[in-house]
Formats: C-alpha cells, sequence, structure tokens
C-alpha cells in the first residue's frame, strides 16, 4: 500500500510539473510575464528610459504635425545705407551714412499661426511697423504676401490675411485648466534667424502680469493673466504657438523677461478665441478705444502728493474719444460709470473701458488740479 501511495504521488508530481512546466513557458512566453520574471518591470532604469521615450515621441509627433500650420513672419523695408569712410577703405573704424541712399533689408522678426484658410495670427507688435511689407514663410519655404494686417486695440494681437496660402490651421485648446508643471511645447523662430525652432518645457507660473503692448490702446499697458513658461522663447518667436502634449495651442508666446534665463509669457489661448471669433464674424476687432496714454496712481504714491488714486493721464490722441470728451493731460480718472479706479490694478482702467461696448456713453469722474469733474465720453472703435 505504502509503496501505491509513493508511486502514486510520483505520478501526480511528473504530471503536474509536465503542465506546469508547459503552462510556465506559455506564461513567460507572453511579453509582460517575460520582462516581470526577468526582472525588467519595476526596474527604475527602465520605467524612466520607457517615460523619456514616450516624452520624446510626443515631441517628435507634434513638432511634425504642428509646424506645417506655424509661419515665419518677415519684412521687407528700406533704411540709410551704411558706407564706410572715405579714407577707411577696410572699414575699421566705423560707417557714416551717405544721406539720400537707401538700401532694401529683408529680415524675418516673428512667429505666426493659422487659424483658418488665409488667416495667421502673432502678436500686435511683430506687425507694429507700418513703413514696410509683409510676407509669411511656411514650412516648406513658400511665401505669401500679407494683404492686410488687423490689430487688437486691447491686446497684443493681430490677424494677418494672406491669399493663396493653403497651409493646414492649428486645433486651438482650452487654457482655462491649466496647472503649473503642465508639459508645452513652443515653436518658432528663434533669434529672427532660425526657422522652426521646437522647445520645451513646463508652465511655470499663471495668472501673471507683465508690462507691454501699445500705451495708446486704450489701454492696455499691462497684460494680465498670462502663462509663464520656461521653454525657451527668444526674440523671433514672438507670435507663434505654445502647444499642450496634445498638440492644441493653449497660448501665444509673447515676451521674454530680459536679464533672466527660462522665463517667458505667452498669452492664454481662450482670450484669443474670443478675439478670433468676433473677427470672423465681424471681420473686425470690435473693441471700445478711448485714446489715452496713462499710469496708474498708488495709495502710497497719492498720498505723498496729496492727490487722489486712480489713472493719471500721460497723453491724450487729438481726434480721440477722450479728446472729444474734454479730458486733458494731467488730469486723474476716479472713476467709469460708477466704478471706482483706484490703483490697485495696474490694469484697472483698460479693464473698466474693455467692459464697454463701441458706441457706448460712459460717465467719468476726473480730478483736475483740486476739482472734482464730470465728463460724458462716447467710446469708439479705433483704426485698424
Amino acid at each position: 500500500m505504502k509503496k501505491f501511495f509513493v508511486g502514486f504521488a510520483i505520478g501526480v508530481l511528473v504530471v503536474v510539473s509536465v503542465v506546469g512546466g508547459a503552462l510556465a513557458d506559455r506564461l513567460y512566453n507572453l511579453p509582460f510575464i517575460s520582462k516581470f520574471v526577468s526582472g525588467r518591470v519595476g526596474s527604475p532604469e527602465k520605467i524612466l528610459e520607457q517615460k523619456v521615450l514616450n516624452e520624446e515621441s510626443v515631441v517628435v509627433d507634434i513638432a511634425e504635425k504642428s509646424s506645417p500650420s506655424v509661419v515665419t513672419v518677415s519684412i521687407t523695408a528700406e533704411r540709410q545705407a551704411a558706407q564706410p569712410f572715405f579714407n577707411d577703405p577696410f572699414g575699421l573704424f566705423g560707417f557714416n551714412t551717405s544721406p539720400g541712399k537707401k538700401e532694401q533689408i529683408k529680415q524675418d522678426i516673428g512667429t505666426g499661426f493659422v487659424i483658418d484658410s488665409g488667416l495667421v495670427v502673432t502678436n500686435k507688435h511683430v506687425v507694429a511697423s507700418t513703413g514696410g511689407k509683409y510676407r509669411v514663410i511656411t514650412k516648406d519655404d513658400k511665401e505669401f504676401q500679407v494683404n492686410k494686417i488687423y490689430r487688437d486695440p486691447t491686446n497684443d494681437i493681430a490677424i494677418l490675411k494672406v491669399d493663396g496660402m493653403s497651409a493646414p490651421a492649428v486645433r486651438l485648446g482650452d487654457s482655462g485648466n491649466l496647472k503649473v508643471g503642465q508639459f508645452v511645447i513652443a515653436i518658432g523662430t528663434a533669434l529672427g534667424e532660425f526657422r522652426h525652432t521646437v522647445t520645451t518645457g513646463v508652465i511655470s507660473g499663471l495668472g501673471r502680469g507683465i508690462q507691454a503692448g501699445d500705451p495708446f490702446g486704450g489701454n492696455a499697458e499691462q497684460l494680465d493673466n498670462v502663462i509663464q513658461t520656461d521653454a525657451a522663447i527668444n526674440p523671433g518667436n514672438s507670435g507663434g504657438p505654445l502647444l499642450n502634449s496634445l498638440g492644441e495651442v493653449i497660448g501665444i508666446n509673447v515676451a521674454v523677461a530680459q536679464g533672466s534665463q527660462n522665463i517667458g509669457f505667452a498669452l492664454p489661448i481662450n482670450s484669443v478665441k474670443e478675439v478670433v471669433d468676433s473677427f470672423q464674424k465681424t471681420g473686425q476687432f470690435e473693441r471700445p478705444f478711448l485714446g489715452v496714454r496713462y499710469r496708474m496712481i498708488s495709495q502710497k504714491t497719492a498720498l505723498l502728493n496729496d492727490v487722489p488714486q486712480g489713472a493719471y493721464v500721460e497723453d491724450v490722441i487729438p481726434d480721440s474719444p477722450a479728446d472729444k470728451g474734454g479730458i486733458l493731460s494731467g488730469d486723474i480718472i476716479t472713476k467709469i460709470g460708477g466704478s471706482k479706479i483706484d490703483g490697485k490694478d495696474d490694469s484697472g482702467l483698460a479693464k473698466e473701458i474693455a467692459k464697454r461696448k463701441v458706441g457706448e456713453t460712459v460717465e467719468m469722474e476726473i480730478w483736475r488740479e483740486g476739482e472734482i469733474k464730470n465728463l460724458k465720453v462716447i467710446l469708439q472703435q479705433t483704426e485698424q
């Protein structure tokens, strides 16, 4: 009997070994099990390697798909020609200008991206000069003349109308739910020389405020709620897209902090989408325009100078709504339509004007040489 049990046990072990071995072999040949058994799954080095490879593939994929929608903005203009001194044939000591003699220059100055057939978005400051002709250059080096430029009077945004260009449009994302640390990619013409440069980084800050824009814009001296990123942004990147890991544009690269490293800024795409939607419906930027250049007076400054807090008017554009309404240089705007302009926010006046509509009459309270005056100003649309 004992021998029977021993023999039976040995037989069972043999069967289990054969079946188990075959099953184990099948399982081992499965990729996941094979990696796990060999110690490769769970290895920090392999996980890091896989993460890097995934990130690289994301960047490569986005760069390949988005670059055809990104264009270089170039200007052709004339400038005074420089000539060597007559007694300095090798140009060793400097240059002087030859009166009356001009030379034509072509220079890449910024970046833009296609949002619709024949429409390119860029920064207003990229195309601020009215003395030259602008072109856009696509990824495949095809050049197209810019036929019309629409400049937003209150934001650093411009829309270029280009005929005959068939570059694809980008996908616009949502900048309303961005998080610090989120991965981003920037594409642009770095330093006005290196077209379609791709850089990567993260969102390093949100809700920042920077000084930029046209001081007469009504007024957009302060750009608020901009995105801060450590993705390398250089002069020439202005107007280019800041993209998320899905290849969607979540911002327009607008500026780099001078004297800093890895601090750049982008306009949130949601604010741009509002402008673009309005433009596509009306064919123009419908933004109210006041027509003053100002600086805010804080509480501390007001107390030191015995004046009220508000927006100190430095200049008034001739024939603007402010000029027609009786606002003078040296006035301090303290209220608009009952809303106090208290100097706590550098863009307080701009925000109040932006809330209004073109053609709206607004009551303004101003302080002038110790007296309070009430004026009525009819806001109008700025020329584009």
